[in-house]
């Protein structure tokens, strides 16, 4: 698809874009609060719930998300052995870009929803989330999990040597899942190569795993290849009988920390300014279950690097940003004792980076939904102890259960702690220019111009979406006005601040 830009004067304003003139910001983005900088968040995903089922529900969401007051989204993009976006990686693995007609991304979904196409999710979300200001992270929510036990996903039929096993020689683990097994080489690769891509061609803000980057349980690691490494490393002996076994526990986990630490610096080798984000199970549980110290990640330095990751990122840092432990309790008590565990275990393994430390607070979900008092008493706590913020499971509680009440909590938008007041902001609108045009194509102008990288989204009366991959760039020259020639298929066109450049430096933390 592409556009066209009218010259002016000597400029090439295919390339050209200059502040001129006063920043043009909608009244809603502009009304902030005086509430200190704090993460205030919430999970969107397929399930359960219709907050994107169409493109006309997700621009209504991030909407309604941004009047209650929240500043950041995370995005679920990688679910049940399909990304929600075209990917090639995907294709070059399993044969199809995403979920396709009749393969269901929920055991739950409706005949209806099956007989429909895959969607790019990840586009559509992104830029309703950023029209509305909101700091945009891809959640790959499933990691190594390859499909539900009772899904016959691809990957699941075609990859059956990328599966973990436990002794018995079951694939699917005891939470219900088949997974890829955390220590192959081939299935690690594969789930990078998914995040990499996903960072080089979205203009993303960040990207979070959560839980499921470890073993499929701790009964799990039988598989053939787990042996083969095992065997090797330990002069011919196989893995002990016994899933509990302290050395197996720790031969396990030490794995995963290794593949963790060259999952984050390949991140920031490619978009060094990205916010890396992790959402566990709470500590001890998660050791406990899945092998997973999430607390010892937070206290690694230069010391604990991959050396064995790709240049450039065997010289990267292995820092993750934010660490979001599911508190997901269902009453005030259960949830500050498990937060203040996790406080305590922050503070005395994860280097005293309390402040990194967000609250997942469920809200609605299987059984009873929170009440508003045990809701606003979580967040107040968090306040108090000194954590960078929260984050609820899921966008339903915070639309449909508690809108009115989290609105009048938060009095007003707060800047994301890591990120300028101006990171994200309210789209510029362009204007249809009377009389102008050629072929297929009509005239839109501006006179708002911006210092930043700019990239055209369109309106087609349906949904919003990028034109192409051209990026307006600021230019020494100061135009007074810019004109674009676009599709005339589409309704409204607007600006939309692009940061990919940005994210390719480091920024200050």
């Amino acid at each position: 698809m592409s556009i066209h830009c009218a010259p002016l004067a000597s400029s090439r304003l295919t390339r050209a874009l200059r502040l001129a003139g006063a920043i043009m910001v909608s009244a809603l983005l502009a009304a902030t609060s005086h509430a200190q900088p704090e993460v205030r968040g919430t999970w969107i995903t397929t399930t359960a719930n219709t907050a994107v089922a169409t493109p006309a529900d997700t621009a209504r969401t991030m909407k309604r998300l941004r009047e209650i007051g929240l500043n950041t989204v995370y995005v679920e993009v990688w679910k049940n052995g399909y990304t929600q976006y075209p990917s090639q990686v995907l294709k070059r693995t399993v044969g199809v870009d995403r979920r396709p007609a009749l393969m269901p991304q929920d055991p739950s979904d409706s005949p209806s929803k099956l007989t429909t196409p895959g969607r790019d999710l990840l586009q559509e979300m992104l830029i309703e989330a950023h029209r509305n200001g909101l700091i945009t992270i891809a959640w790959f929510e499933y990691g190594f999990m390859a499909a539900h036990k009772d899904s016959q996903t691809h990957l699941r039929r075609m990859k059956p040597e990328w599966l973990s096993r436990d002794i018995k020689g079951n694939e699917v683990a005891p939470n219900g899942f088949v997974w890829m097994n955390p220590l192959h080489p081939e299935a690690r690769q594969f789930l990078l190569d998914l995040v990499l891509e996903a960072i080089d061609r979205y203009d993303l803000d960040g990207i979070q795993l959560d839980d499921r980057i470890v073993w499929p349980y701790v009964t799990m690691g039988y598989d053939d290849y787990t042996r083969k490494v095992y065997a090797a490393e330990h002069n011919g002996r196989q893995p002990p009988s016994d899933h509990t076994d302290p050395a197996w526990m720790r031969w396990r986990a030490d794995k995963v920390n290794e593949f963790a630490r060259q999952f984050v610096q390949e991140v920031r080798a490619r978009r060094p300014g990205l916010l890396v984000s992790l959402s566990p199970a709470v500590y001890p549980w998660s050791w406990e279950h899945y092998l997973l110290e999430w607390p010892k990640w937070a206290a690694w330095s230069a010391r604990d690097t991959n050396t064995n990751a790709r240049s450039p990122a065997a010289k990267q840092v292995t820092r993750w940003d934010e660490f979001i432990p599911q508190v997901y309790r269902f009453s005030y008590p259960a949830f500050e004792k498990t937060w203040l565990e996790q406080q305590a275990a922050m503070k005395s393994l994860g280097a005293d980076r309390q402040r990194d430390m967000l609250a997942g607070i469920r809200l609605v979900g299987e059984g009873k939904d929170s009440t508003w008092d045990d809701l606003r008493q979580s967040m107040e706590l968090v306040r108090r102890t000194g954590g960078g913020g929260h984050v609820h499971w899921f966008s339903r509680g915070v639309l449909d259960v508690f809108a009115d009440p989290l609105t009048r909590f938060y009095g007003g938008w707060v800047t994301h702690p890591r990120f300028p007041t101006n990171w994200r902001r309210a789209s510029t609108p362009l204007f249809r220019e009377g009389g102008i045009g050629y072929g297929n194509n009509n005239a839109w102008s501006t006179r708002d111009i911006t210092r930043e990288s700019h990239r055209l989204i369109g309106f087609d009366g349906e949904k919003w979406e990028y034109f192409d991959e051209q990026v307006i760039e600021p230019n020494a020259i100061a135009p007074h006005k810019l004109i674009f020639f676009v599709d005339s298929r589409y309704r409204e066109v607007e600006l939309l601040i692009d940061r990919r450049a940005e994210m390719r430096r480091e920024r200050r933390r």
